[in-house]
């Protein structure tokens, strides 16, 4: 994005001139006079970090002895620089234009005093300019920025260009190596793209850099791998530092993880952070790849040290945590959850708002069999987006298996063609379709047209395997069955705020029902699996005990049991356990009221008849608010506001739309509440985020292969919307590697 200038009548930007343009200073007195010198009044509200980062000047408004240019490519201020050259008359010439900047009237005592700072000034300038000349005998000049000699411009110059082309292959996904062929031998030859892409330039004009190589033997690398890992590194740390300053702005925050990723050297965790911005956006961001191993307690040891002293957070501000995992991982994800809970109980556990509450709660199910059959689903799911081929042979399957109720077949149709793990109720779609299902895999095995190649038809057989086990069918209906009692409150989740509200209070109605089951397990469990035998018997599966078991039984020298029997103890009972247990965990006592706070939303409000009490629930985030004395009287007049409003105004829907509202600044506790309930990972990204970290990241996942993957480059490709400043690139690498020189 281009830089504009602040300053009044002023309409230069960074696009249409080579001017430097500066940030308006941190520091509070400092910033005052600039905001002073500007003129205008409207920049008199917003706080020095504000001004810092959406606000710059260019270089006209400053004397030429307050700017310091360091290399063809850096130029800063002195550290004393206020800007004093302003055009506040210009605009008297048009009295009809529009102006976006308004220069605001300065009252006699205003002038007074203004014109008496800027004859200290000048006193001091002229002492400064004095005490300068007295120093030029030898000693050690005062200068903030020390200058540069031919050698370090030289440096700097060539470090740019070399950071310029690894920012090119981070962005487009390059690999850092491709097999070539030997013009001798025909051979093939590894390459390197950094190696490549910089010939290019040279090639293409690039005279410094003709310069600094043209000696080279032809064979050897311009810039070795040793120092191109230090490149990358440094790219690293650059981006995400841009990202976690951000973060650091805006104070809360929450962690949130995905499933392994395979790497060269091992399987890396993805993290994200998930936070409002200074501009109100929320916003979910990748940050690192972490490397996963070690027991749970050394883990989430490590990940609060990495978050803490890597990343120069505060743990005490992490609001809210969400993992997404299954099977092992799941459970070691949860007990390192568990283990921060217990040291920070503020980052409450959640689910993630990208997963549907059933898959997150199967996924959960520390059962052998339960796992398998989320695995297998997501195998099946995959097979069929692979190709339009094996959709349209999916799609023949169910015509062939719904010919008395198209209807039915129209809507799986439908179905399949979504994510299956994204939807709410994937395993009532699961068990409608598993006929369709294995009559599709055995044709695809079978493959008697010969349409299909050997990696097909081999992926197409262990599926039909696993589908056409009855340890598959019976965990199949059971997970539906004992998931149907939190699939609307999981889908009321991830809907609107309105919804969530509701949903928080439908907690308690959820558990009575999974409790109801576990008291009337025997009749529960006699239906279910009566459903899976009948399933079963239509697919011509054998009912019978798995086959491990029987061998274990067997060795034991134990009664047979029957399979109705064995299910109900290893499959019914362990199930309702784990899901009533799951449900209370993630939902604890925090969690509910950070969710019933959601009231504050005006929208919320008025379905409540504006007789709502968040002051029953305000007590979990009092501490994080700005004036929690005054938060019965604010929340009050906040009720009042939007109670009496006019008839022409709209009550905002979602807590976005409130934060944009122009008027929820001038209620600090409510905004920093609404802040801090955006920020937990179980409430949804609105479609009006954009894309987020997780979706990038597997949209990188998907077009690069694990022997093309680099942790650095997938930094720079997953968070190419972050501002990449090279100089910093630079600046950053010279005070990490000051031992570097070049030849």
């Amino acid at each position: 994005m281009p830089n504009f200038c602040a300053a009044p009548n002023c309409t230069r930007k960074s696009t249409q001139s080579d001017l430097a343009f500066f940030r308006f200073p941190r520091d509070p007195e400092r910033c005052r006079l600039w905001v002073e010198n500007c003129r205008r009044a409207d920049l008199e509200e917003k706080t020095p970090d504000q001004l810092n980062k959406h606000y710059r000047l260019c270089a006209k408004h400053f004397e030429p002895a307050m700017i310091c240019k360091t290399s063809p490519y850096r130029t800063v201020l002195r550290d004393t620089a206020i800007p004093t050259i302003f055009d506040l008359t210009s605009h008297l010439s048009n009295p009809h234009s529009r102006h976006r900047k308004r220069i605001k009237v300065l009252t006699d005592e205003e002038v007074r005093k203004i014109k008496e700072r800027r004859l200290e000034s000048s006193i001091e300038q002229l002492l400064a300019k004095k005490d300068k000349n007295d120093s030029q005998d030898g000693m050690e000049t005062n200068d903030d920025v020390p200058q540069l000699t031919p050698h370090q411009r030289e440096l700097r110059e060539f470090l740019r260009s070399l950071f310029e082309v690894i920012v090119l292959i981070g962005k487009q996904s390059f690999p850092l190596s491709f097999h070539s062929k030997d013009d001798q031998d025909s051979h093939p030859v590894i390459m390197s793209t950094f190696q490549a892409l910089l010939e290019n330039r040279i090639n293409a004009g690039d005279e410094f850099l003709r310069g600094k190589f043209e000696a080279t033997a032809v064979n050897e690398e311009y810039w070795p791998a040793t120092q191109q890992r230090k490149l990358l590194d440094v790219c690293e740390r650059c981006v995400r530092e841009e990202l976690l300053q951000e973060v650091r702005e805006s104070r809360f925050f929450s962690l949130v993880t995905g499933e392994l990723v395979e790497f060269s050297d091992g399987q890396h965790i993805p993290v994200f952070l998930r936070f409002v911005d200074q501009t109100n956006t929320l916003r979910e961001e990748f940050i690192e790849f972490l490397l996963f191993e070690g027991e749970e307690l050394s883990a989430a040891d490590t990940l609060e040290s990495h978050v803490t002293k890597q990343w120069g957070l505060s743990m005490e501000h992490c609001r809210g945590q969400a993992h997404a995992a299954s099977g092992v991982l799941g459970s070691r994800m949860k007990a390192i959850a568990t283990q921060l809970m217990e040291k920070y109980p503020m980052a409450v556990n959640t689910p993630c708002s990208t997963c549907a509450l059933n898959v997150h709660l199967a996924n959960s199910i520390p059962l052998t069999g339960v796992q398998v059959v989320m695995s297998v689903l997501k195998k099946a799911d995959a097979f069929f987006k692979a190709s339009p081929l094996l959709q349209a042979e999916l799609d023949s399957a169910i015509s062939i298996l719904c010919q008395d109720n198209v209807e039915k077949g129209n809507d799986l149709k439908e179905s399949c063609r979504a994510t299956w793990m994204d939807l709410h109720n994937v395993f009532e779609m699961a068990v409608d379709l598993l006929e369709p299902l294995l009559l599709c895999m055995d044709s695809v095995h079978d493959n008697e047209d010969l349409k299909w190649n050997d990696e097909i038809t081999s992926d197409a057989y262990t599926i039909s395997e696993a589908l056409a086990d009855f340890e598959f069918v019976v965990t199949l209906v059971v997970l539906k069955n004992a998931l149907s009692f939190t699939r609307a409150f999981g889908k009321n989740l991830q809907g609107e705020t309105l919804d969530v509200f509701f949903a928080a209070s439908s907690l308690t109605a959820v558990l009575h029902s999974l409790h109801e089951v576990i008291d009337n397990i025997e009749v529960y469990h006699e239906f279910w699996f009566e459903e899976a035998v009948n399933l079963a018997t239509a697919m011509e599966i054998p009912v019978k005990v798995p086959r491990l078991f029987l061998r274990k039984q067997q060795a034991m020298e134990s009664v047979e049991i029957q399979a109705e029997s064995f299910f109900k103890e290893y499959l019914t009972l362990p199930v309702m356990d784990y899901i009533i247990q799951e449900v209370k965990d993630i939902f604890s006592e925090n969690h509910l009221k950070a969710l019933k706070c959601l009231s504050l939303v005006p929208a919320v409000m008025g379905q409540m008849k504006f007789n709502t009490s968040e002051e029953a629930h305000a007590d979990v985030f009092r501490s994080d608010l700005p004036q929690p004395d005054t938060l019965p009287a604010e929340l009050h007049c906040w009720r009042i506001k939007w109670k009496h409003r006019g008839k022409e105004v709209s009550l905002p829907c979602t807590i976005h739309e409130t934060l944009h509202h122009s008027d929820v600044k001038f209620f600090p506790n409510v905004n920093a509440f609404l802040k801090i309930l955006a920020s937990l990972p179980v409430l949804k990204l609105g479609s009006d985020q954009g894309e987020t970290g997780q979706k990038r990241l597997q949209a990188y996942l998907l077009d690069t292969p694990v022997s093309h993957r680099s942790k650095n480059l997938a930094v720079l490709n997953i968070n190419y919307h972050i501002k990449m400043d090279l100089e910093e690139m630079v600046e950053c690498y010279i005070k990490s590697y000051p031992e570097d020189e070049i030849d």
